[in-house]
């Protein structure tokens, strides 16, 4: 297989060029971008599977970027946000980024993320090539099929994210069952839960997508105090 192609969206040169010396290290082809509206040519003009974004940069900014890549494409973003803008990073995940990570990071906390997101990206390119028999599960009119990775309600298909899918189809799977924050995470991710913000927005993203009234929810419930399930029907 040829290697992931990371794209890093950052106007700090010097970030840029240390965050692309990890990743090249660790085997990945990155192509660099200044601003987002750079990042977004070089979207379309090569086949891109992690995007790293800062947020605060000249003629395009990372929310922006963000929320005009995910009109077309599903692959991984990070978002790089400094401490002072936690409201950001927040509206980041509102508008379809998988992840953030705080300035200043440690290579290796983002590497790991990097090497996290693209091993599910992976496997979710490979079951969407995948024929195998059809895997589905159904809750009154919303369905999940892990084979072609399509959500779809009342017959209409819902866009989800790869992250949003996997947390979905891990509540899906198990209808009445209630799962705290740090479940969902450790579940989904794949390691240990340090931080739970995430789960929260993407839970909020999901019902806006799946429910004809997101206030008033007739699928995801909240359990407050205790987690989220999905109600059987």
């Amino acid at each position: 297989m040829e290697p992931f192609k990371v794209l890093v969206v950052e106007d700090d040169k010097d970030i840029l060029d240390g965050i692309s010396i990890y990743l090249k290290n660790q085997g990945y082809t990155v192509l660099k971008a200044s601003n987002g509206i750079e990042g977004l040519q070089i979207i379309e003009n090569n086949e891109i599977h992690l995007a790293i974004v800062d947020i605060m940069m000249p003629k395009m900014d990372g929310i922006t970027m963000s929320m005009k890549l995910r009109e077309k494409y599903d692959f991984p973003v990070i978002i790089l946000s400094a401490k002072s803008e936690e409201i950001d990073k927040v509206t980041g995940l509102n508008i379809g980024a998988d992840d953030y990570v705080t300035k200043p990071f440690t290579p290796m906390e983002l590497l790991a993320r990097v090497n996290s997101h693209l091993r599910r990206y992976s496997k979710y390119l490979d079951a969407l090539g995948n024929n195998q028999p059809i895997n589905s599960y159904i809750i009154g009119g919303l369905e999940l099929n892990e084979d072609t990775v399509l959500v779809t309600l009342d017959g209409k298909p819902i866009k989800l994210t790869p992250i949003e899918f996997r947390i979905l189809a891990l509540l899906m799977k198990n209808p009445g069952r209630v799962f705290s924050a740090e479940e969902i995470y450790e579940r989904v991710w794949n390691e240990r839960a340090i931080t739970t913000d995430t789960i929260m927005v993407h839970v909020r993203n999901i019902r806006e997508k799946i429910e004809i009234n997101p206030k008033n929810p007739k699928y995801l419930k909240v359990v407050w105090g205790v987690g989220y399930k999905i109600e059987k029907q």
